[in-house]
């Protein structure tokens, strides 16, 4: 434990002396179970997606490192995020995406929930034909509520219960990005992606919010949108990442482009955003588009990157934009399968037993050893416990 202390503290040190977070922390089996607890069920995660379950009734299973959640869209049109078990004898509720018509029934003994999570009936549980029993108080057993936050469509949950609550957690980017408080429309079927990587989670966010790699990793982006031309974006202990002064609006043949949001600032006429919005969340923002991607890490080194891309305008009502939408889904869609070999062989790398953690850039890294830094500051406060 002093060794790991130790390590920590050298993570902890400032940017110009300090190292990376150690090998373990990508390939040690019992520290994937340390930060699944003091990293990811501690703090605001993401699980899903606001567009998977847009009408009321709708229902979607999660398995978030092996916890089995329930999001659900309510009567009142909120979504609720649940534990997919029964109160009864820990039955899993709903195994596949589905409209729930009336209750969530148990498949065991067919105890019903509404979808606010209330116990509503329990059949013959005071013997055949009687449905009460004086022992089985139906307002007590509802369904474990999992505490959600939805924002960018992105549904949050803080398994653990312990977290401040997401606006005061992430207030400081909410009021940054404020501009963009408006309604997100998918981009439709084309518009989501979904990456395997055989990496752990973190060097997908690692390799996100810096653009040091630009012009060796994606020469295509390079060539416009030059490494010289991005910025860190620095939030202690809450978020980093990078920005742009040179996004460049995507056009089809006659010229046209896709529809701004509306109400921007000068500084989004040719500027963009990538933040990593900690633990697992990343996100980008530019006048004409917004993507969210979810990291699911289903494993110690395997990852799965689920991608969505929003527009200004819903495709309903703008199907002369749907091969804009394509072709700028397929960009995008390059850029970030270029990232796929250096994460993967950032995980690779980890295994070389002499490896230290590694060094910064003081100039280039400072978004990754912000994450660093908040990574060891959770492990530590959890081992101060």
């Amino acid at each position: 434990m002093n060794t790991h202390r130790s390590s920590l503290s050298a993570v902890m040190a400032p940017i110009n002396i300090a190292c990376g977070l150690p090998n373990a922390h990508y390939v040690d089996p019992a520290v994937f179970q340390d930060e699944k607890r003091k990293v990811l069920f501690a703090n605001w995660s993401g699980i899903g997606f606001g567009k998977d379950i847009p009408d009321e009734g709708d229902a979607k299973p999660v398995d978030f490192l092996g916890m089995p959640l329930l999001m659900v869209r309510g009567k009142d049109g909120q979504i609720r995020v649940f534990q997919n078990t029964c109160r009864h004898r820990g039955m899993i509720l709903v195994e596949t995406p589905q409209k729930i018509r009336a209750t969530i029934r148990c498949p065991y003994h067919s105890w019903c929930y509404d979808l606010e999570g209330a116990l509503r009936t329990t059949p013959f549980v005071g013997g055949p034909g009687k449905n009460t029993h004086k022992d089985i108080k139906r307002d007590e057993l509802g369904l474990v509520t999992i505490r959600s936050f939805v924002w960018r469509d992105v549904v949050f949950v803080n398994v653990d219960g312990t977290a401040a609550p997401f606006e005061e957690v992430h207030g400081d980017l909410m009021a940054r990005w404020q501009e963009f408080d408006q309604p997100l429309y998918h981009g439709g079927e084309g518009s989501s992606m979904q990456i395997d990587v055989a990496s752990n989670w973190k060097l997908a966010v690692e390799n996100y919010c810096e653009s040091y790699h630009l012009p060796w990793v994606h020469p295509g982006l390079n060539s416009y949108s030059r490494l010289e031309d991005h910025y860190n974006i620095l939030e202690p202990g809450r978020y980093s990442g990078q920005g742009t002064y040179v996004y460049r609006q995507l056009k089809d043949e006659n010229g046209h482009t896709l529809p701004d949001f509306a109400g921007l600032g000068d500084k989004w006429d040719e500027g963009a955003e990538y933040v990593a919005l900690y633990p697992n969340v990343l996100l980008g923002v530019q006048r004409d588009m917004a993507f969210a991607i979810l990291l699911d890490p289903v494993a110690l080194e395997r990852t799965v990157e689920y991608i969505e891309i929003y527009y200004a305008a819903p495709t309903e009502t703008t199907p002369e934009l749907d091969s804009l939408r394509a072709s700028n889904a397929q960009l995008w869609k390059t850029v970030f399968e270029e990232d796929i070999s250096v994460v993967e062989g950032m995980q690779k790398g980890r295994h070389g037993e002499l490896f230290d953690g590694g060094r910064f850039s003081p100039v280039m890294d400072g978004p990754t050893h912000n994450f660093h830094q908040w990574v060891a500051a959770q492990l530590s406060a959890g081992h101060a416990g």
